[in-house]
């Protein structure tokens, strides 16, 4: 008997239509998404201090500048298309709809692959950082991953309810996390050793021997500026919504950045600041707010330290259920998925992604009992493994979707601009590329390796994987499934067959 097709967003709170089929996202809401997915706190004290160190100059904020400028371009060509496109899984959308349904799933499954491993990678941080913090202060030895399962819990409930209490949640986290940064920022100014300079911003700090660390470690920082898109079937006049959202998140964090990074160097002196970094390394910003502002002040920088890591994971996680959900719904997983529940949210996908999160952890646990990296093994394999797996995948499917979005304007040019449609996507596809390489041909250092092992072919090697796995189940429905082929990327769920 067959189903008649629906379109997404439309229907019963228990069907097709995330968000219960209400708009609930404005403009700050889904900047406050983007905002955590980036987790300022986390970036500024692990990955600006980590830039400096690794990289040996002191270009970093020039480089948080030409990446934000990178993305403001990309973001042209990627809002001017999500006006027309309504779609939870956005990169599958993009994707599908400008390269063909084989490439929007094959990228699709590239997506899944990326974001659950920016997701689970982070809790390798947040393990040891509440497991050391604890044991610091009451002198409790307490299993890392013991912290991670009860917030993979707090996460799991936060995503089969409407996503509106997430963004309550990330919010208060978002604004403690500015603040906190803030603070260390007009201390470290205050108290310039080496007076306030230009430092960090001029040509010949950047352009030297080290560039391609600073601009690959840097763009991780800027990972998941992207899922604005994601949300576009829960917000308000998304059309306007999306785009304002993520050029704001994109100017926002790019300033951020770029001044924390600036500020860190004034902190210490531009002589001094990569020597800082690699003495003390994420510890940096609070060991010196704990000399300025006192002990309790560092304590707090250091609660909302791990704090910020739980809003970025509550990000991530709503962006796998939803390319969950958008999969499931086009029959590209199993239809289950496909189905929100009374809240609105697409339940099954989370609680799935959750599960996984769950046999990660606990696999490695399990791997990392008695090893000798200590305390820091799950930073060193977990957080730093998965997290630069999933910003490979995320910044490869960025240079196919500006690829995607020249190709769905090329059929049609609608109401935009030879800026947006054209140029802006071009540049953004050449810019991302040669990132991605830039990436690979720094994997070793990225991985901590001094050189290659099975490991190092094996992480890349899953996103390969991830893409043949798409465009087999692709092809498989094109010749059995013709009715869910044809969806591929609509938003719609296909009509069932009486075989199906």
């Amino acid at each position: 008997m067959a189903i008649a097709s629906q379109q997404a967003g439309v229907g019963s709170p228990s069907g097709t239509a995330l968000g219960g089929g209400v708009a609930r996202l404005g403009v700050p809401g889904i900047v406050l998404m983007i905002i955590a997915a980036s987790a300022p706190l986390t970036v500024v004290a692990g990955g600006v201090t980590t830039n400096y160190a690794v990289s040996g100059i002191t270009g970093v904020p020039l480089g948080m500048l030409l990446l934000a400028c990178g993305l403001l371009v990309y973001a042209a060509g990627y809002v001017a298309m999500s006006r027309h496109v309504r779609n939870a899984g956005a990169f599958y959308a993009y994707i599908a709809r400008g390269l063909g349904p084989e490439a929007g799933v094959a990228g699709a499954w590239v997506a899944l692959v990326a974001y659950n491993a920016m997701q689970i990678g982070i809790y390798g941080m947040l393990g040891f950082a509440t497991s050391s913090f604890v044991a610091a202060k009451t002198g409790l030895e307490i299993p890392w991953w013991i912290f991670v399962l009860v917030t993979i819990a707090l996460i799991a409930v936060l995503g089969v309810n409407r996503v509106d209490l997430s963004v309550k949640v990330v919010g208060v986290l978002v604004a403690l996390e500015f603040l906190v940064v803030l603070v260390y920022d007009l201390l470290a100014l205050a108290t310039a050793p080496e007076g306030i300079s230009a430092a960090g911003f001029l040509p010949g700090d950047l352009f030297a021997t080290g560039i391609g660390v600073v601009l690959v470690m840097g763009i991780a920082a800027f990972m998941g500026f992207e899922s604005g898109a994601i949300y576009t079937e829960e917000a308000r006049d998304p059309a306007r919504t999306v785009p304002r959202a993520t050029y704001t998140a994109v100017i926002v964090i790019g300033l951020f950045y770029a001044f924390s990074a600036w500020a860190m160097q004034m902190s210490s002196g531009p002589s001094e600041v990569v020597a800082s970094a690699q003495a003390n390394g994420p510890d940096l910003i609070f060991v010196e707010l704990g000399e300025r502002a006192g002990t309790l002040i560092a304590d707090i920088g250091q609660v909302l330290f791990i704090s910020s890591l739980l809003a970025a994971l509550i990000s991530f996680h709503h962006a796998v259920a939803r390319y969950a959900f958008a999969l499931g719904r086009e029959h590209m997983l199993p239809r289950a998925l496909g189905r929100a529940n009374r809240r609105g949210a697409p339940a099954l996908g989370s609680i799935g992604q959750s599960l996984l999160a769950a046999a990660v952890v606990v696999g490695f646990a399990i791997a990392g009992t008695g090893s000798e990296l200590g305390p820091l093994y799950p930073v060193l394999t977990l957080f730093t493994w998965l997290t630069n797996l999933g910003a490979l995948g995320l910044i490869t499917l960025m240079a196919v979707v500006s690829i995607a979005v020249i190709g769905f304007f090329r059929r049609d040019r609608r109401d935009t601009t030879t800026w947006s449609r054209l140029v802006a996507p071009a540049i953004a596809a050449v810019f991302f590329a040669t990132v991605s390489v830039l990436t690979l041909m720094n994997w070793n250092l990225l991985l901590g390796q001094e050189e290659s092992t099975p490991l190092t072919f094996v992480l890349p090697g899953l996103l390969v994987i991830a893409a043949v796995v798409g465009v087999a189940i692709a092809i498989h429905a094109r010749h059995r499934r013709p009715h869910a082929f044809e969806s591929i990327g609509t938003g719609v769920m296909p009509a069932l067959r009486a075989e199906d």
